[in-house]
């Protein structure tokens, strides 16, 4: 006889909380035999699952893999599952946490590269899933007042992320993707800026100087020409500052960063 749909619901629930809390409900649904009891059925399915997970893990951070060793990399991944299950459908977002819990986690908060990289590739995937937006043009520019300047707003193209990294984790990530030679690990004395974007189906990113940084959060926040060139004076003399901010500017539609203006 068939599960009514409340009822395979619920045993769904139920070996959902199993896999994920050890929730013991599921055990009265489960038959077993003498040779193989409910309980090694259960312990089988658990760590099919895990193992899933686990390889999911590896498809989405896989110079993280690189790094630690497929053994170590392995045990990370239980020690993230464990702390933090899947919680959606798709596992597309699992593993959003894994660079935070890197971070903090006693086995692995001192080794600051391992949650840079995480961080690196989740933003790189991150980047390559955005919402398609159409680039803006340089020709656009042109047709702009120049009285409506100081007041000019830009739309940016929802890939673009910023991640600040003390060490030289991009160039340690384009070794292992590109099965280049080894690379030396570096730590730089001063962290850097890194831009993360995608342009023509490609991820795309570079470093960033702190007041293009700065210049590009405070305008996809909202602030217009003349709040970000006030902004920037920190860094650079009144005297050049507005040709500064306008340099940006026009790098960022040639990196189809941008994607519309507002007035």
């Amino acid at each position: 006889m068939s599960q009514t749909p409340d009822v395979l619901n619920d045993l769904q629930q139920q070996m959902l909380a199993w896999l994920q809390v050890g929730d013991t409900r599921i055990n009265d649904s489960v038959f077993g035999t003498e040779k193989v009891p409910a309980q090694i059925r259960l312990d089988i399915y658990a760590h099919a699952y895990k193992y899933r997970l686990v390889e999911a893990l590896e498809d989405t951070f896989p110079a993280l893999n690189t790094l630690m060793g497929d053994e170590d990399f392995f045990n990370l991944g239980v020690a993230y599952i464990n702390a933090h299950p899947s919680q959606h459908f798709s596992l597309r977002y699992f593993g959003h946490l894994l660079s935070s819990f890197l971070a903090s986690d006693i086995h692995y908060k001192e080794q600051v590269l391992l949650s840079e990289m995480a961080q690196f590739e989740w933003l790189l995937r991150a980047a390559f899933d955005a919402k398609d937006g159409s680039a803006l043009t340089l020709e656009s520019l042109q047709t702009i007042n120049p009285d409506s300047w100081p007041i000019l707003q830009f739309e940016f193209h929802q890939s673009i992320n910023q991640i600040t990294l003390q060490y030289n984790t991009p160039q340690l990530w384009k070794a292992i993707d590109q099965q280049l030679e080894p690379i030396d690990i570096i730590c730089h004395e001063h962290a850097i800026n890194w831009l993360i974007w995608r342009k023509d189906l490609r991820n795309y990113y570079r470093s960033i100087e702190v007041d293009e940084a700065w210049a590009l959060r405070a305008m996809i926040n909202g602030s217009n020409f003349s709040e970000v060139c006030t902004g920037v004076c920190e860094w650079v003399d009144e005297q050049h500052v507005a040709m500064r901010v306008a340099g940006f500017i026009q790098n960022w539609i040639n990196e189809d960063l941008i994607i519309d203006i507002i007035y």
